[in-house]
This record gives structure tokens, C-alpha cells and sequence, in this order.
């Protein structure tokens, strides 16, 4: 009986120190600062069919943030607002994009003031130094249609969750959250005032986390061992904003010719 006790004893001294030797090693794996794997993006907004006629005319104001988001702290009120203030600039990098560069003429009007004083500059000099033979400057380019709208949601910690193990003092966990980017646009005529069409689109901006801990009585009664390790990778916010507004070009671009705005070329 003594002899049949031991050998269980010994079994389970076995399984104990084999499952902790097992889990010691998923914490090593998991305490390494995590890969960040990436991979080519399928860019929807390059690959339009081409525009069946010349290049449309698309003045482009300011593209503003909406939300009135302040970036998320825990322990303190942050004043470095949540989205890019800079919004415009994809705006006019994903028009030019679209269709390899082949549908629209995008003019600018975000800074039409510092324009109109460059171009008063260059007017006075002219005059003032060339006199009656002082050329005029070429008349600014005047657009049918114009973009308005602006990034118009952030919702943070739209969704979160995690998983985690403890097993003989030494643990393990793994946690995600999701946040969201929204962004709208709308074309106008200029002619009308009429809005010709409404789109957005959104995108979400995820942060994961992996831990380690252990928890450890080295001298029963008396002393303790406790070890943390961890790392976070946060998904950046601004590139959210940039994919959610090319997408929203794109998808502007195929419902305009839905509504016979413009029409695709046809191949053959």
C-alpha cells in the first residue's frame, strides 16, 4: 500500500513540474513583444475603372474633425483631440488617386486665402517693375462640383476582450480592444446647391496586449517572487482615417455612376 502511495505521489510531482515547465515556456512565447505581420493592401480607390471623358473639376474645401473626441486617457483629461486635425490632405491625396491619377482635376480651396495673396503679390510685382508690359496671371481654375463633409465619429472601446490562464502561480493573458473611425462625404453642385450625393464610411482601429505574470512562495510563510511582463501594439489612428476616406472616394465614385453623375469607360 506505502509503496503503491508513492508511486502516485511521484506521478503527480511529475505532472505538476511537466504542466509547469509547459506553461513557463507559453510565457516566454507570449511575453515577446508581438509580431506585427503586414500585408499588401488591396487598394480599391487605385484600381477604378478609368472615367469615360476628361477629368472632372472637384473643388475640395477644409475636411474637418467633427467628433469633438479628446484622445481616450484613464487617470487624466487629455486635450490632444482623438483624430487627425490634417484631414484634408488624404482627401486630396485619395482624389488624385483615384483611377491612377484619371478622374478628377482637384483644385485647391482649402488655402484659397494664402492663394489670393500670392496671386496679388505676383500681380503688384508685375506692375510694379514691368509696367504696361506686365502680363496677367491665368484665371483660377473654377470647379461644377465640390466635396464637403469632415471625419464625423470616433467611438472608443467599441468593443474589448481577452483571454487568460493561472496555473500553479504563473499565468498568462491576452487582451484586444476596437475602436471606430467614421467619415462622411458629400458632393455638391455649385451650380444648384443641390447635394447629388451622400457617403462614408468606417474603419476600426485595434490595440492588443499580451501579458505575463508569476506568482511564486520561495520560503513558505516568509518570502514571495512576483514577476510582470508585458507589451501593446496600438493600430495608428490616422491611418484608420486615411483607409476609411479613400474608401468612402471609392464608394463615391461607383454610386455617382450609379446615378449617372459620370459613367465608367467601357473596355473592348
Amino acid at each position: 500500500m506505502v509503496r503503491i502511495l508513492g508511486i502516485v505521489l511521484a506521478s503527480m510531482l511529475l505532472a505538476a513540474c511537466t504542466a509547469e515547465t509547459n506553461t513557463r515556456e507559453q510565457i516566454e512565447a507570449i511575453s515577446e513583444p508581438a509580431e506585427i505581420i503586414t500585408r499588401k493592401r488591396s487598394n480599391e480607390l487605385v484600381n477604378l475603372p478609368p472615367l469615360d471623358g476628361p477629368k472632372i473639376p472637384i473643388a475640395v474645401y477644409r475636411f474637418p474633425d467633427l467628433t469633438g473626441q479628446r484622445k481616450p486617457a484613464t487617470n487624466f483629461a487629455s486635450l490632444s483631440s482623438a483624430v487627425t486635425q490634417g484631414a484634408e490632405v488624404f482627401l486630396f491625396k485619395a482624389l488624385q488617386d483615384a483611377g491612377k491619377g484619371n478622374w478628377f482635376q482637384v483644385i485647391e480651396r482649402s488655402a484659397l486665402e494664402n492663394l489670393v495673396k500670392e496671386r496679388q503679390l505676383i500681380r503688384s510685382q508685375r506692375e510694379l517693375y514691368e509696367k504696361e508690359q506686365a502680363k496677367p496671371l491665368t484665371p483660377l481654375i473654377v470647379a461644377g462640383i465640390m466635396l464637403d463633409g469632415g471625419v464625423v465619429g470616433y467611438d472608443s472601446n467599441v468593443g474589448s476582450g481577452g483571454i487568460g490562464a493561472r496555473l500553479l502561480g504563473i499565468g498568462a493573458t491576452q487582451e484586444y480592444r476596437k475602436d471606430e473611425v467614421t467619415v462622411v462625404l458629400r458632393l455638391i453642385s455649385v451650380n444648384t446647391g443641390e447635394v447629388l450625393l451622400s457617403t462614408g464610411a468606417s474603419k476600426t482601429v485595434l490595440s492588443t496586449g499580451a501579458g505575463a505574470n508569476v506568482f511564486k512562495f520561495i520560503d513558505v510563510g516568509t518570502k514571495s517572487l512576483e514577476f510582470e511582463a508585458g507589451s501593446t501594439v496600438n493600430e495608428p489612428t490616422t491611418y484608420a482615417v486615411r483607409i476609411a476616406i479613400e474608401a468612402a472616394v471609392a464608394d463615391m465614385v461607383r454610386e455617382g455612376a450609379k446615378k449617372k453623375l459620370w459613367s465608367f469607360k467601357k473596355r473592348g
